[in-house]
Parts: structure tokens; C-alpha cells; sequence
């Protein structure tokens, strides 16, 4: 089988059909929503740093199920679409 070359729009539909792309997503807007109402002044660009990081990575974990519906999803959607040409 040959191998598919490498193009801008490949990449684009091989990441949204992905649900670590959609976790990842997620879970960087959830932290930078999250994590400036939770601090503390006091706390530093290192402390601020480091609960970015793991509100993210929480987040990520959490939204496993919903990373793979999304993708479930946009397959069956776009997928299906093409396949009726």
C-alpha cells in the first residue's frame, strides 16, 4: 500500500480526528480560565506555573470520554459525507 503524501490538509483532518487534540484543547482553556481565579496574590511565576501545568493535566485526563465522542463524532460527519460522492 502506498503511503499518503504529507499535506496541510491531511494534517489538518488526521489532528481533529484525534481526541488527544480535543483533550489537549480542552484542558488548555480550562486552565487558563481556571487557574487566575483559583491563585492567591502571593503566589509566583514558578507556583503559577506549576498549578497551570497540573490543572491542565487533570483536565486532560478527565476529558477522555469526551476527546473521543468529539472525534466520534466529526468522523461520522465528515466521513460519512464523503463517502456519498
Amino acid at each position: 500500500m502506498q503511503k499518503r503524501p504529507l499535506t496541510p490538509g491531511y494534517l489538518f483532518f488526521y489532528l481533529i480526528f484525534l481526541p488527544d487534540t480535543w483533550q489537549i484543547l480542552i484542558a488548555f482553556i480550562t486552565a487558563v480560565i481556571v487557574t487566575p481565579r483559583i491563585l492567591t496574590p502571593d503566589v509566583g511565576a514558578a507556583g503559577s506555573a506549576i498549578v497551570h501545568v497540573m490543572v491542565a493535566g487533570n483536565v486532560y485526563v478527565i476529558t477522555r470520554p469526551i476527546g473521543r465522542r468529539i472525534s466520534a463524532f466529526l468522523k461520522k460527519l465528515v466521513l460519512k459525507r464523503q463517502g456519498s460522492r
